[in-house]
């Protein structure tokens, strides 16, 4: 991975790089042990290049990132899940077809920032309790 445009992320680097990103990003949820994952990786890798100027992809490890995978409700690998503005407009589950995967980077490119536009934020602060 070092020299691909995938970027690895972690619970701690997850906010700057994709909550806070000024690109819409592509993010890829994996386990070291998923076949699947390694299976789509090739793919997921290609469209990093193809897309480089208009999205930014990153991939975490959810076995060492329980966080961020709980935070977002990944029960399998893959997930792909696509933000814009920060927040997550779409997930994908599973080994898809890699032209629906690239299908649907098209279309967060189109809509993604209308859809998050007109999403409410979650407030994840919980209260209630005293």
């Amino acid at each position: 991975m070092a020299d691909t445009p995938v970027v690895e992320v972690t619970d701690v680097t997850f906010e700057q790089q994709v909550e806070k990103a000024k690109l819409p990003v592509a993010v890829m949820f994996y386990s070291p042990t998923c076949s699947f994952c390694r299976m789509m990786e090739p793919y997921f890798v290609q469209y990093a290049g193809e897309y480089r100027e208009k999205v930014a992809f990153v991939r975490v490890n959810v076995t060492a990132n329980l966080f961020t995978g709980e935070r977002y409700g990944v029960r399998s690998t893959p997930t792909f899940t696509f933000f814009c503005q920060g927040k997550p407009v779409q997930s994908m589950v599973g080994a898809v077809y890699p032209t629906l995967l690239k299908k649907r980077i098209d279309d967060v490119l189109l809509h993604g920032n209308e859809c998050a536009r007109s999403s409410t934020a979650i407030d994840y602060e919980i209260t209630g309790y005293g």
